[in-house]
């Protein structure tokens, strides 16, 4: 019997996160409140940027797209795991598995262009902030926001189409909650050298180049406040950016172990953790960490709550 099949005839099985033990449950739903939270924390920040006139600058338009990526990741992965946990059943089609392929490094890549862009509209404001309207204009935020979606849609399309086009073994059984590249290759009848290889570059390039341009642009910003006489100034600068590289640290870090270790050092139990850090935390963290010291997005909200008891 052929050890192969066509990879559109026969539905994977992802193995999941969880199984029915009463801890796993309790987890389960410790999960699906993360994602709720997700959810509110994301529609709220947006809600909050596109509403009120004293967020109407490039930063927080930035911040809304990072806002909208999150809501767009939780969304792609919790609800089919949720379904599936519920409804006890295990598969997806393929067209599901690329879908999810197709979002996960669509969102992942453009958001680490995203980031970048974040750390050039922090670069401009703290050291040319005579000329910030100048060198960050709308226009120019339009621009590096459509980028970051067109290069992670880019990548996304590439890896997703490539990986799908492998012949898979009839065990068609991914240990994983959710369809990603990595965790299909151990499933294909084929040598897959050159596709992990490609997959590796592009890693490289959307995750390096990006970085790379972030360390430029903080290493600018920390010689212009080492520069800074005042106290205060200096303190005001750092705290705008604190939030940001911590955002930054969380994503790349996970993105880095999912994405650009050897497959030798790929274990499924640590890779489950990661993942899951990644794509249900870290988009629930992200609304917290830019808003818990903003004192123009906490004075938003508080408009906003007052216009809602008003109504």
């Amino acid at each position: 019997m052929d050890n192969s099949t066509d990879p559109t005839a026969m539905n994977f099985i992802l193995l999941g996160l969880f199984d029915y033990t009463k801890t796993h449950r309790v987890l389960f739903s410790l999960v699906f409140m993360t994602f709720i939270a997700s959810l509110v924390g994301n529609i709220l920040m947006i809600l909050l940027i596109h509403t009120d006139p004293r967020l109407h600058t490039p930063m927080y338009f930035l911040l809304s797209q990072l806002s909208l990526m999150d809501l767009m990741l939780v969304s792609t992965i919790i609800p089919k795991m949720a379904a599936n946990y519920l409804l006890k059943s295990k598969s997806i089609s393929p067209a599901g598995c690329a879908s999810q392929i197709f979002l996960l490094l669509t969102l992942g890549g453009g958001e680490c262009f995203l980031l970048a862009a974040m750390s050039y509209d922090r670069y401009v404001a703290i050291c040319h902030p005579l000329r910030y309207h100048v060198l960050m204009s709308h226009k120019l935020c339009s621009q590096l926001i459509a980028g970051s979606w067109l290069l992670g849609g880019i990548d996304g399309l590439m890896q997703a189409s490539a990986a799908l086009s492998f012949p898979y073994c009839h065990s068609r059984e991914i240990d994983h909650f959710f369809c990603e590249a990595p965790s299909l290759m151990r499933l294909v009848c084929a040598d897959t050298t050159v596709f992990e290889f490609f997959m590796y570059i592009c890693c490289i390039l959307m995750l390096l180049i990006p970085l790379s341009l972030i360390v430029v642009s903080y290493s600018l910003i920390l010689a212009a406040v080492l520069r800074m006489h005042s106290a205060a100034a200096r303190k005001k600068a750092l705290t705008t950016c604190s939030s940001h590289l911590v955002v930054v640290g969380m994503f790349y870090a996970t993105l880095m172990v999912i994405y650009m270790r050897p497959r030798s050092y790929h274990s499924v139990g640590h890779s489950k953790v990661v993942s899951a850090f990644y794509t249900i935390f870290t988009p629930v963290l992200n609304p917290l960490i830019y808003s818990v010291r903003n004192k123009d997005v906490k004075g938003a909200f508080r408009n906003w709550l007052g216009k809602t008891h008003a109504m």
